[in-house]
């Protein structure tokens, strides 16, 4: 029998609430560095120099280490662009990475997670051509939304059920980016949620239908129909 993942406050998992704890913590404390109440001012234009996605330096430009064409493409998941931008993505996180660990599992949950961020700023040095600092941890969560819509359509396709509502999930997700691409005056990265998505949909049919069946099994006792 398939152990049920550890549960701490309600129902979010351990995983989930350690990953809530590390995009929090750099944006409390760069939030009371601007208010002065600790540090200086400068110290979030700082942490954007040294770990956010800058894609100029995948065009020559000079890196402030060595390593930060490299880092860059992890760090950036880590640091918001305030708040607000944080707390929206980690409500998201709660609820999105609950519904995936429930499915997979918290150590499998972990490796989507990394993945899919990876995926993130991959699609935005590949398609974008902006000189802003990117950062955020919504390449992650579209790869999360991702798996969770692959999810959907694999188990329609394989029961006869009508796919228009994938395809209604989808188109919605292209209206919301759109939309806030408008609001924000283009200073949304849609290449980090289109890269962290597709990543989210082929590990999604990585690993076939099977996990659908299992988290089914373990919800309900009872199979219904073969797995692939």
């Amino acid at each position: 029998m398939q152990r049920k993942p550890r549960f701490l406050y309600g129902k979010i998992p351990l995983t989930v609430i350690i990953l809530i704890v590390l995009n929090a913590l750099p944006e409390v404390i760069l939030f009371g560095a601007d208010h002065g109440v600790w540090a200086t001012p400068d110290l979030r234009s700082a942490a954007y120099r040294i770990g956010a996605f800058w894609q100029p330096i995948l065009l020559g430009a000079q890196p402030i280490f060595p390593a930060q064409p490299v880092t860059m493409f992890g760090t950036y998941a880590l640091l918001h662009g305030g708040p607000v931008h944080m707390i929206v993505n980690m409500i998201a996180l709660a609820s999105l990475g609950t519904v995936i660990v429930e499915r997979v599992g918290q150590k499998r949950f972990v490796i989507i997670y990394a993945i899919t961020a990876l995926g993130g700023s991959v699609g935005f040095g590949l398609l974008s051509t902006s000189s802003a600092p990117m950062v955020g941890a919504s390449g992650a969560l579209f790869g999360l939304l991702g798996v969770w819509v692959c999810w959907d359509y694999l188990d329609r396709r394989y029961y006869g059920d009508p796919l228009w509502v994938t395809l209604r999930a989808v188109a919605f997700l292209v209206l919301y980016n759109l939309v806030f691409w408008v609001l924000l005056s283009g200073n949304l990265a849609w290449e980090t949620h289109f890269g962290g998505f597709i990543v989210g949909w082929l590990l999604a049919v990585y690993q076939g239908r099977s996990v659908l069946e299992q988290s089914r099994r373990r919800r309900f006792g009872t199979d219904k129909g073969n797995v692939d």
